[in-house]
């Protein structure tokens, strides 16, 4: 079974490098937007297992987006990856329901190994 994983991150750059992590894992599928508003059209379409999102998007951002997610499908993995290391702001994503945060410059491996553990998968 394949299980598809979301990346939502502005910066081709950094969706890139997670891509190439995330590649390991067997029947794992992702995909790559760069708003939130095509993610949400993009999960709307498609089963998704695990969303991984920047906070600092354009237009609508990060924390937004959790919200619009968790009022829709409340038990999707959501995984955070931002340059904001305000405790303040971590404290209030895990109040919106996001399932892991990770501030940049970040390990690939680390949220490799989140990502395995949140939806179940595992790398040969």
């Amino acid at each position: 079974m394949t299980r598809n994983v979301l990346i939502v991150e502005d910066a081709e750059i950094c969706s890139d490098t997670l891509e190439i992590a995330l590649m390991k894992v067997p029947n794992l599928a992702v995909r790559s937007v760069g708003s939130a508003e095509e993610a949400l059209q993009w999960l709307a379409a498609n089963d998704v297992s695990a969303l991984v999102t920047d906070l600092h998007l354009p237009s609508m951002d990060g924390l937004a987006l959790i919200q619009a997610v968790r009022s829709r499908r409340s038990s999707l993995p959501i995984v955070v990856i931002s340059g904001d290391s305000d405790p303040r702001i971590q404290a209030h994503i895990a109040g919106l329901g996001a399932s892991a945060y990770f501030c940049k410059p970040y390990s690939p491996a680390a949220v490799l190994l989140k990502l395995e553990e949140l939806i179940g998968a595992s790398a040969a």
